[in-house]
């Protein structure tokens, strides 16, 4: 999997944003690569432990990607709690649509495929802007 670093850049700029909070949103590209993100509200009750994507921004993705733009590869959002990896609370939302889920925590950004029973670790290239 391949990720620009705009997008590497961008994602640990919205988690620092967003703290102590959530920060969650939308990952866009083709294929294999992501080449953008579209930051969405964490409409959560709590959102310092949980997210959840305002639901006008999915459609809006979808939407976009049905005429023409880029795809929905996935969602991110961040782990204010230090720990770059799918949380049971994760695993309870994951659709098993072989998503791709990016977590911020600590600096770092890590890439996870959502499968039938579990998150897997994805390896990624970061790209040129």
């Amino acid at each position: 999997m391949k990720v620009s670093a705009k997008v590497l850049d961008s994602l640990l700029t919205e988690a620092a944003r967003a703290h102590p909070r959530e920060c969650c949103g939308i990952l866009l590209g083709e294929g294999a690569a992501i080449t953008a993100i579209v930051p969405a509200a964490n409409v959560h009750a709590a959102p310092l432990t949980h997210f959840e994507i305002d639901p006008q921004a999915l459609v809006d993705a979808h939407r976009e990607t049905r005429s023409g733009g880029p795809q929905v590869l996935g969602y991110y959002h961040s782990h204010p709690n230090g720990l770059a990896r799918p949380s049971a609370t994760d695993e309870a939302m994951a659709t098993g649509q072989g998503l791709i889920w990016a977590i911020i925590a600590a600096g770092r950004v890590t890439f996870w495929r959502e499968g039938d029973a579990r998150f897997a670790a994805l390896p990624y290239e970061a790209c040129p802007r």
